[in-house]
């Protein structure tokens, strides 16, 4: 949010040596400072897709991977014992295919010497091609095996950081459990803000980051409508979250409330014997009041300290 400026009615008067300026009240905002976690916008489980043992594991926590890229293989041995199993169905198939012609082609030679009858022949052809079926459905099998054994490769689901590897080579493991976890499409910051600050979060505020000792601005993009035990989950986006560590805790600050407050010039202050005074005009004559400053606040024309006790609306502040 803007800090939104009521010193409209600011008035400068006074001599060559010194300017004076009438106090109004400013609004500022309030600022509470909460610890937002740095997430990856993308979390995707790189699963498999069939039961076996991982005979490989090509990556660690902390690697960079591509879509596409091999992270893994998983081995079921019984899938080879399978293959191996409708080999020796096609091939025995096949002898009996090469049985069933040889006895077809005799066939045909007979039914025109009228030593076998047409119906003889018909039967032998159909047994031709009730074999031919059945090795193309065997084919059809084999292959649907290898398309499993080809699904052992596990992997990676998107462009990213491998964040979790919750297995080791060796390990049995079934269909669809997770072998890495991978983070990609960039990082976000999630806040969990407590719920009385609910009403005056909006959507599109500026958001105050702390993050590797640089401070930085973000956007608050997303507030969720559930309270999470008694906090509002909102996101925010923001620039150079460059990080090696997702997770990471930052302090953030966002704007909750506005007030009213009276604001000096940071050079209008000045101490002595331990105690801050401002000068103001009282009447023809310059005083000095002892004040108790607040925040120190930096704006677009200045530096500016906020006063709580020792000067009112109206007064003429001396500024050097």
């Amino acid at each position: 949010m803007r800090l939104i400026s009521l010193m409209a009615g600011l008035a400068f008067a006074g001599s060559a040596s010194a300017a004076t300026i009438t106090l109004q009240p400013t609004t500022i905002t309030e600022w509470k400072a909460v610890y937002g976690s740095i997430e990856a916008r993308n979390t995707v489980a790189a699963r498999a897709r069939i039961g076996g043992t991982i005979v490989e594991l090509d990556v660690t926590e902390g690697d960079t991977v591509k879509s596409g890229q091999k992270i893994a293989v998983v081995r079921d041995e019984k899938l080879a014992f399978q293959i191996a199993a409708l080999d020796a169905q096609i091939n025995a198939l096949r002898s009996q295919l090469s049985t069933a012609q040889v006895d077809l082609a005799r066939a045909e030679t007979l039914v025109a010497r009228g030593a076998v009858t047409v119906q003889q022949s018909d039967a032998l052809r159909t047994q031709v091609v009730v074999t031919q079926n059945q090795i193309s459905a065997t084919q059809a099998q084999r292959s649907v095996v290898l398309q499993q054994q080809s699904e052992g490769e596990v992997d990676a689901p998107t462009d990213g950081k491998v964040l979790t590897v919750p297995i080791t080579r060796g390990a049995v493991i079934l269909a669809g459990e997770t072998v890495s976890t991978v983070g990609g499409g960039g990082l976000f910051l999630r806040l969990a803000i407590p719920e009385r600050h609910a009403a005056f979060l909006k959507q599109g505020a500026t958001i105050r980051i702390s993050a590797n000792g640089r401070q930085l601005s973000g956007q608050l993009v997303k507030i969720y409508p559930q309270i999470d035990n008694g906090r509002v989950i909102a996101d925010v986006e923001a620039d150079q979250l460059d990080t090696p560590f997702v997770e990471a805790r930052v302090l953030v600050e966002v704007p909750v409330s506005q007030r009213a407050a009276l604001l000096v010039p940071e050079d209008a202050v000045f101490t002595h014997s331990g105690l801050d005074f401002v000068k103001v005009n009282d009447g023809a004559t310059e005083v000095e009041r002892t004040v108790i400053p607040g925040e120190h606040i930096v704006r677009p024309d200045g530096r500016f300290v906020e006063i709580l006790t020792g000067l009112a609306v109206g007064d003429e502040v001396v500024v050097p």
